[in-house]
């Protein structure tokens, strides 16, 4: 059983700033891939960023230069810094990761239960 539990999600104005986390825990053996998804109302859920376990990381177009995704991998826990958030940043935020539970090199997707980020103008 693998949990990943995110926090930091709030309300916050135009040009502010938000950091999420996501922590897995429970029969985890490696995690490759962690990433942060976002579902706004009404649209469909998107990739908003990705860490692999060598620190490569992938933005979507729509956040580059404003958030940066980061991982503590002893901890098991990927952040997401987002700093000049903008009304179109509203939606609830959710972590991912790929999970290893044996010695076996087989991952399977893990998710969080989201956290809302609600910006205003």
């Amino acid at each position: 059983q693998v949990q990943l539990v995110e926090s930091g999600g709030g309300l916050v104005q135009a040009g502010g700033s938000l950091r999420l986390s996501c922590a897995a825990s429970g029969s985890i053996f490696r995690i490759n891939a962690m990433a942060w998804y976002r579902q706004a109302p009404g649209k469909q859920r998107e990739l908003v960023a990705s860490i692999t376990s060598d620190g490569t990381t992938n933005y979507a177009d729509s956040v580059k230069g404003r958030f940066t995704i980061s991982r503590d991998i002893p901890k098991n826990t990927v952040y997401l810094q987002m700093s000049s958030l903008k009304p179109e940043d509203t939606a609830v935020y959710s972590c991912y990761a790929g999970v290893a539970i044996r010695f076996d090199n087989i991952y399977y997707p893990y998710w969080g239960q989201g956290t809302q980020v609600t910006v205003s103008s």
